[in-house]
C-alpha cells in the first residue's frame, strides 16, 4: 500500500512539474511575442499570413528573385515546396538578414508518407492496424525531411472515405472513424515527438478539414452535403484524434459544408476546431482554395479573403488573397484589427515552439542532410513495414494438391513475371512522393531476382499496356511516372506473354492501377481494371498455369470476376521506395502477410457507396439472403461487399474460440470484460488482427449495425493460442445524440470479436444507467 501511495505521489509530482514547465513556456512565448507584435506595422503582420510556393528559388539567386524581394520586404511567412539545405538556407538567410524585423520563415512540403524513404501509401499503412509501426513511419518521415530543411508538413491526412471513385482515398485512413481517429493520433506524434523544439521534428498539419472524402459522386473538389448528426458521429473524429494527440496546425479543405466553403466556414474554423475541441494552432488554406471561393459564388477576391480571416482562417496558401486585400478591407470595417492580430500571433507562435527565433538554421544542418536521408535503415524499416501492409485476398490450393494455397511460392522451377506493373519501378512509391528519387524505388522485377537468385529461373513479359487508350495511360502516367509506351502492338505483347506463360511453372501477374490513377484530382468513374489488363489475364487464365494476381491499387477496386476466377490475389497498393523487395518477402512466404482491409471492396460500382457501420432500413434484407421483394436490396446483385471492411487472410489459419463477458449485466460505469482465445492452427507463425464491434440495438437516433471499438494485432506461432481481452467502458457505448451531445444510452448492447467485421462471435448485454 506505502508503494502505491509513494507512486501516486511520484507521479503526481512529475506530472505537476510538467504542468508547471509548460506553463512556464508559454508565459515566455507569450511576452516574446507580444513585445515582437508591438514592433510590428501593418502590413509585415499580413505578411506573416501569406504562404506563397517556392516558384523562382534556385540555390544561390534567393536574394535577386521575385518571392526574394517580398521576404526581404516582410511579406512572406513562410514557403513550400522547396527542398534541400542549400535552398533553404540561402532563403532563411534573406528572411533573418535582409528583412527589417528579421522574422524566420517556416518551411513546408507534402511529406505524406515519407521523405526520401517512402513508405506505402497511407490507405495501405492503414491495414497494417499497426500504430506503432505507423507512428514509426511518420517519425522516420520527420526526420528525413527536418534532416533537410523542412520543418512543417502537410499530413496526416485523414478525410474518412466511402466512395472508392475519389482518388484521395489512396492518402486517407479508410471509411472508419474509430480507426482513422487511431490513426491520426499516431501520425502527428511520429512527426511531432514530444518536443517540437528538437530539429529532428517537424510540426504536423491535419488534413482536410472538413468532409472533404464525402465530396458527391466521388469527384475531386466537389460539394459535400450531410446532416451534423453524421458528421460528428463519422466523419469529424479523425480530426480530432489529430487535433487531441497536439497537431500544431489545420488545413481547410476544398470543398463546400452547409453550403459554406470551408475556407470561410466559421461554424467549422471557430465553433468546432476553436471553441468545441480546443485547438490553439493555426489554420492555413489548402492551395487557392481563398481564391477558389470566387467559382463558388462567395463574391470577388477582396469579399472572399474577409470571409475566410472573419471565419478563422489564418494563412492564406499561394492565392495571395489576404496580402493584396486585408489592408483595404481592414480600412472599410470589413474585418478586424484583433483577427489579424490573432493569426498573426498564431502564426509567429508556431515558429517559436520549432524554435526558429533561437535557431533559424536549426533545421539547415548539412551533416544531418549527408546521414540521415535514405539510410539502410531507414529502408530496412520500409520494406518492412510495407510488408505488413499488404492483404492476402485469396488463396485457394493448387488443383490436386495437398489443399495448402498456392501461396507462398517456392523459390524453384521457373516462375513467370508478366503484367505493365511489373517492371515500373517509378510508380512503386504511390501517389504523393514528391521528395522520392523515383530511379532508386525497387520494382516487382528487380525485387523478385534479387531474391531468386540462382535458385529458379524467372522469365519477364510486359503483356500489354496499362490501358488500350494511349490518353488515358498519359493521364494515369504523371509527374515522372510514365510507363513508356513502346509503340508494341497489343497482339505483340500478349504473344510474348503466352510465351513466358507457356514455359513456367507458375505465373505472378503484376496488374492493376498505376501511381496516378489515384491521388489528387484522380476520380474514376468506373473502379475495375483497365480493360487491357483485364483481357491479359484471361488468356493467361486460358493457359491453366497456376496465377498469382499482385494487385496495385491506391483504392478499392471492383474486382468481382477475378476474385471468382483468379486462383489467388495479393493486394500490394503501393508500397513505397522498397516495393519489389517487400513482395517478393511475402509471395516466397519471409514474411507471412497479416494486413486486413480498412475498407469495404463493392461488387460494382452501382453499390456504392458500401461501408460496413450502415445504419438498418425500416426494410432490411434478412443476413444472407438475396433476393426479397419490397426489402432493401438490389435486382442484379446482392448487398454484400467481395470483401468486408476488417478482411485478409493469413499463410496460416487462426481459430476464435467462444467469446466470454465478465456480465451479461450492467450497471453504470462499471467495466465490461470480453474475451476470446485465439488459436494459430496451421503450421506457419502469424500475426492476426483481432476486432471489437459493438452494436446499440436501440436508440434515441437510429444507430449502425457495428461500430469498431477497439482492435489488438498479436503474434502467435504455429499452434500457439492466446486469450486477447478488451475492457469496454460507457465511453465505447457514447455517440452525438439530436442535439449533438456526446453521452450513452442505456439498452440493449451486441458485443462482437473476430477477425473482420463480417466473421465475428457475438453475446447480448444489457447495460443500465446507475440510480
Amino acid at each position: 500500500m506505502k508503494l502505491l501511495q509513494t507512486l501516486l505521489a511520484v507521479s503526481f509530482l512529475i506530472a505537476s512539474i510538467t504542468l508547471e514547465a509548460q506553463v512556464s513556456q508559454d508565459a515566455k512565448m507569450k511576452n516574446f511575442v507580444d513585445a515582437l507584435m508591438k514592433t510590428m506595422t501593418l502590413d509585415e503582420k499580413i505578411g506573416q499570413l501569406n504562404l506563397p510556393g517556392a516558384g523562382d528559388i534556385t540555390t544561390g539567386q534567393a536574394g535577386n528573385s521575385g518571392i526574394g524581394k517580398k521576404i526581404s520586404e516582410g511579406k512572406v511567412g513562410g514557403l513550400f515546396n522547396i527542398k534541400s539545405v542549400a535552398k533553404i538556407r540561402d532563403v532563411q538567410k534573406v528572411a533573418v538578414e535582409q528583412s527589417r524585423l528579421k522574422i524566420p520563415l517556416i518551411f513546408g512540403m507534402d511529406v505524406i508518407h515519407g521523405y526520401q524513404t517512402v513508405f506505402p501509401i497511407p490507405l495501405a499503412l492503414s491495414c497494417s492496424w499497426d500504430m506503432q509501426k505507423i507512428e514509426q513511419s511518420a517519425r522516420i518521415a520527420a526526420t528525413e525531411a527536418s534532416a533537410d530543411g523542412i520543418c512543417w508538413t502537410f499530413s496526416p491526412m485523414v478525410d474518412i472515405a466511402r466512395d472508392p471513385r475519389w482518388g484521395r482515398i489512396a492518402e486517407g485512413n479508410g471509411e472508419d472513424p474509430y480507426l482513422g481517429y487511431q490513426i491520426a493520433k499516431a501520425m502527428v506524434k511520429g512527426y511531432q515527438g514530444n518536443d517540437l523544439s528538437k530539429n529532428n521534428t517537424i510540426m504536423a498539419c491535419v488534413k482536410h478539414y472538413a468532409l472533404y472524402g464525402a465530396a458527391e459522386a466521388g469527384r475531386d473538389y466537389n460539394t459535400t452535403d450531410m446532416s451534423h448528426l453524421r458528421m460528428y458521429n463519422e466523419y469529424l473524429p479523425p480530426y480530432k484524434g489529430a487535433v487531441d494527440a497536439g497537431a500544431g496546425s489545420v488545413m481547410s479543405s476544398f470543398n463546400e459544408v452547409d453550403g459554406i466553403p470551408a475556407t470561410a466556414n466559421k461554424f467549422l474554423l471557430t465553433d468546432v476546431l476553436r471553441r468545441q475541441w480546443g485547438f490553439k494552432g493555426f489554420v492555413v488554406s489548402d492551395y487557392t482554395s481563398v481564391n477558389e471561393m470566387i467559382d463558388h459564388g462567395m463574391g470577388d477576391l477582396q469579399t472572399v479573403s474577409a470571409l475566410a480571416l472573419n471565419a478563422g482562417l489564418d494563412m492564406d496558401m499561394v492565392g495571395e488573397g489576404f496580402l493584396t486585400t486585408l489592408k483595404k478591407s481592414l480600412s472599410e470595417g470589413k474585418t478586424t484589427q484583433k483577427q489579424i492580430d490573432d493569426a498573426c500571433r498564431l502564426i509567429l507562435e508556431a515558429k517559436y515552439k520549432l524554435g526558429l527565433f533561437n535557431d533559424p538554421y536549426r533545421y539547415c544542418d548539412d551533416k544531418r542532410a549527408a546521414t540521415e536521408i535514405y539510410t539502410d535503415a531507414n529502408r530496412k524499416a520500409a520494406r518492412e513495414i510495407a510488408a505488413d501492409c499488404f492483404v492476402l485476398l485469396k488463396n485457394n490450393p493448387l488443383p490436386g494438391g495437398t489443399g495448402v494455397g498456392i501461396l507462398p511460392l517456392k523459390k524453384s522451377g521457373t516462375i513467370g513475371l508478366i503484367g505493365p506493373l511489373a517492371d515500373a519501378k517509378e510508380n512503386m512509391p504511390g501517389t504523393w512522393s514528391v521528395a522520392a528519387d523515383f530511379s532508386k524505388a525497387i520494382s516487382v522485377l528487380q525485387g523478385l531476382k534479387e531474391t531468386i537468385g540462382s535458385h529458379a529461373n524467372l522469365l519477364y513479359a510486359k503483356g500489354c499496356y496499362l490501358d488500350y487508350d494511349s490518353l488515358f495511360e498519359q493521364r494515369a502516367g504523371m509527374f515522372g511516372k510514365s510507363f513508356n509506351r513502346d509503340g508494341k502492338t497489343t497482339e505483340r505483347l500478349l504473344q510474348e506473354a503466352l510465351n513466358v506463360a507457356n514455359q513456367s511453372d507458375v505465373i505472378i501477374a503484376a496488374l492493376g492501377e498505376s501511381a496516378e490513377m489515384t491521388g489528387e484530382s484522380s476520380s474514376r468513374s468506373n473502379i475495375e481494371m483497365p480493360q487491357a489488363q483485364q483481357d491479359l489475364l484471361k488468356a493467361l487464365l486460358k493457359t491453366g498455369k497456376p496465377i498469382v494476381l499482385v494487385l496495385f491499387t491506391g483504392r478499392p477496386l471492383a474486382i468481382k470476376w477475378e476474385n471468382e476466377n483468379v486462383p489467388a490475389v495479393l493486394n500490394v497498393w503501393f508500397g513505397g521506395s522498397e516495393a519489389g523487395y517487400a513482395i517478393s518477402d511475402v509471395l516466397f512466404g519471409d514474411v507471412n502477410p497479416s494486413g486486413k482491409l480498412t475498407t469495404t471492396w463493392p461488387q460494382n460500382m452501382g453499390q456504392v457507396p458500401l461501408y460496413y457501420n450502415h445504419k438498418n432500413t425500416g426494410r432490411p434484407l434478412p443476413e444472407g439472403q438475396w433476393f426479397q421483394k419490397f426489402r432493401s436490396n438490389y435486382l442484379d446483385v446482392s448487398n454484400d461487399p467481395v470483401y468486408p471492411f476488417g478482411y485478409g487472410l493469413s499463410y496460416t489459419n487462426f481459430n476464435y474460440g467462444d467469446l466470454k463477458l465478465s456480465s451479461t449485466s450492467l450497471k453504470g460505469n462499471q467495466t465490461l470484460v470480453a474475451s476470446i482465445t485465439i488459436t494459430n492452427s496451421g503450421k506457419k507463425d502469424g500475426k492476426e488482427v483481432v476486432q471489437l464491434y459493438i452494436r446499440d440495438l436501440v436508440g434515441s437516433i437510429t444507430r449502425p449495425v457495428k461500430e469498431l471499438k477497439g482492435f489488438q494485432k498479436i503474434f502467435l506461432k504455429a499452434g500457439e493460442s492466446k486469450t486477447v481481452t478488451f475492457n469496454i467502458t460507457t465511453n465505447d457505448l457514447k455517440f452525438y445524440n439530436s442535439e449533438l451531445k456526446y453521452d450513452w444510452e442505456p439498452g440493449d448492447f451486441v458485443i462482437m470479436v473476430g477477425g473482420n467485421s463480417r466473421d465475428v462471435k457475438s453475446v447480448k448485454v444489457n447495460w443500465v444507467k446507475a440510480p
